[in-house]
């Protein structure tokens, strides 16, 4: 068997095993009685990446360079991260229900390399003098991985929408901001337990009238009138309409959440970083505004002002995950999207 039938022979495997993996994922979701699915699920999703690397390390050997050089070989490799990044995910988070939400993403992206891409742009070619260096590895690979992980993330932020029904649950310390975690309306330090500022608004319950015996003669009545956040009403209010279930299910999803987007962005701004270093010794300048470059710095900004909410401002739950799941679309946007729409410097091996 040659390297091409080898290829062609993974790259079908790679597409069947996450299309199956993905029905498996959803019928366990369905019927979670059905307790061997998500062990089903997770050993689908280790012979999809175990596939995927054979077939770019197959490319690897029969080129002679890093398969990163065209939409084919790029797909497959964003295919692989989001695969691997899905199985740490699921180990760190111990809920079989992420792949539920990674599952067809990881399919869809096979299918389209396997299935759309015509075979001419399934075939290694020789590297355009540009993408002739070891820049190509480390740009190109850190780019990728940080795609992969953001894109993680912000699915799992997506999920942790439907599962609250997009709705402001409270949740108990899923992320850090400030030294600690918000809790009934208050803010907790981690370290001590101690209420240190509350918050929002509150409103008046109805007093509490005691009677004082003094000196077995006189009464005196001592009035406490209790104050109860707003914020505590709307999320008890809210978490009787969900299922504990559902409630533990949502703090899962946007601990995890925040956590992959936690590695994604580090990759992201050293892919970015990487790549300047690169233009500026292929093209003579760190910068030139290409559209790859500038949504690259929009899903730099995006993301970063995810992270800062959620560390300096102590956001979590709604708020976040509709910002990370802007950040998804940007992300496409820049990964395919500039490809799609217009030229530039980082057209080459794409479409244009």
């Amino acid at each position: 068997m040659n390297l091409i039938t080898l290829q062609n022979w993974l790259d079908n495997i790679s597409f069947a095993v996450l299309f199956a993996t993905m029905l498996i994922y959803w019928v366990g979701a369905a019927f979670p009685r059905l307790r061997y699915l998500p062990t089903l699920g997770t050993t689908g999703m280790v012979i999809a990446n175990l596939s995927i690397a054979t077939l770019l390390t197959a490319r690897w050997i029969e080129a002679g360079y890093f398969p990163l050089s065209n939409l084919y070989e790029s797909l497959f490799f964003l295919a692989w991260g989001v695969t691997t990044v899905h199985l740490i995910a699921e180990n760190n988070s111990g809920s079989r229900l992420v792949g539920v939400a990674t599952s067809p993403v990881a399919m869809a992206i096979t299918a389209f390399a396997t299935l759309t891409l015509p075979s001419e742009m399934q075939l290694s070619a020789p590297l355009v003098p540009a993408l002739k260096s070891n820049w190509l590895m480390m740009h190109v690979s850190v780019m990728m991985l940080s795609y992969s992980a953001l894109m993680v993330g912000s699915l799992l932020a997506i999920a942790f929408l439907v599962v609250t029904r997009g709705k402001n649950v409270e949740l108990h310390g899923s992320s850090i901001g400030n030294g600690g975690y918000r809790q009934n309306g208050y803010r907790l330090n981690r370290a001590t337990d101690l209420v240190t500022s509350p918050q929002p608004a509150s409103i008046e319950q109805p007093a509490k009238v005691s009677l004082v015996e003094s000196n077995g003669k006189a009464k005196t009545a001592v009035l406490d009138v209790v104050t109860t956040p707003v914020a505590t009403v709307a999320a008890q209010s809210t978490q009787q309409a969900l299922s504990p279930q559902r409630l533990n299910l949502a703090d899962t999803l946007d601990n995890i959440s925040y956590r992959i987007i936690g590695l994604g962005f580090p990759l992201l701004t050293i892919g970015i970083i990487a790549g300047g270093v690169w233009a500026n010794e292929a093209w003579g300048s760190y910068w030139s505004w290409d559209p790859k470059e500038t949504w690259a710095l929009i899903t730099w900004l995006v993301f970063a002002a995810y992270l800062h909410a959620r560390i300096t401002k102590g956001w979590q739950g709604r708020r976040p995950a509709i910002l990370a799941s802007a950040g998804f679309v940007v992300v496409w946007v820049c990964y395919l999207g500039v490809n799609l729409l217009g030229k530039g410097l980082h057209s080459y091996g794409w479409f244009f």
